[in-house]
């Protein structure tokens, strides 16, 4: 554990806290992606699948727990709770996402650190994670409509990213041997994907006007 670690799981942690509370408080999920909530579902079961085998420390445990559970209540929201689910944008979130999933399917069997079934399943969960963003930033595109909750969701899942390189930066550093090529490619293509949202994010933010992504 460092601070570069440490602040990209708050961060993490502060992406969910946001959504949560524009899903619970105001009941809406306006310019949430409902893909991209089932990718993260799919992302976080198939990378903790080992909760039930492993324990690595009580810190550990916890933040698996937090991320399995929201990413499912968040999915059933959208899709059950009687006043949330009439605020989702189907018409516009129509991003194929299995055109993402078996992709990352295929890559996991043959480029992993090993072949064994959890080792893939962990592999799997990176390289979806990498493009699990993709249709909501196409949800945003194509509505331009994007209030301030939505927006912060979508810069604290960035930052997350980004802080997490420089846990690896840091750890490269300062262990011996420590080398991992699946997560730094999967996590530099998907901070990658995050950067035209930052520069219209803190352009929007620096000039004082509402956040508008080109269509």
């Amino acid at each position: 554990m460092n601070i570069f670690r440490l602040a990209g799981d708050m961060t993490h942690l502060a992406s969910v806290l946001v959504l949560l509370l524009k899903i619970h408080t105001i009941k809406s999920c306006a310019g949430i992606s409902l893909k991209t909530q089932e990718l993260y579902a799919i992302v976080f079961a198939a990378r903790y699948l080992d909760i039930f085998t492993d324990f690595i420390s009580l810190y550990n445990t916890v933040m698996k727990l937090i991320f399995l559970g929201s990413s499912f209540s968040i999915v059933w929201y959208i899709r059950e709770h009687k006043i949330v689910r009439r605020s989702y944008d189907k018409d516009h979130d129509t991003f194929r996402h299995v055109f993402l999933l078996l992709p990352c399917v295929f890559f996991a069997l043959i480029i992993n650190e090993k072949f064994t079934f959890m080792e893939v399943l962990w592999t799997f969960s990176l390289y979806l994670e990498a493009v699990a963003i993709l249709p909501q930033l196409v949800l945003l595109q194509r509505t331009r409509n994007i209030d301030n909750l939505t927006g912060q969701y979508v810069l604290l899942l960035g930052a997350y990213r980004a802080l997490y390189i420089l846990n690896w930066i840091y750890r490269y550093f300062t262990e011996p041997h420590y080398i991992h090529w699946i997560p730094w490619i999967s996590g530099l293509v998907q901070t990658l994907l995050y950067a035209d949202f930052f520069y219209y994010y803190f352009h929007s933010w620096k000039n004082n006007k509402k956040l508008q992504l080109p269509a």
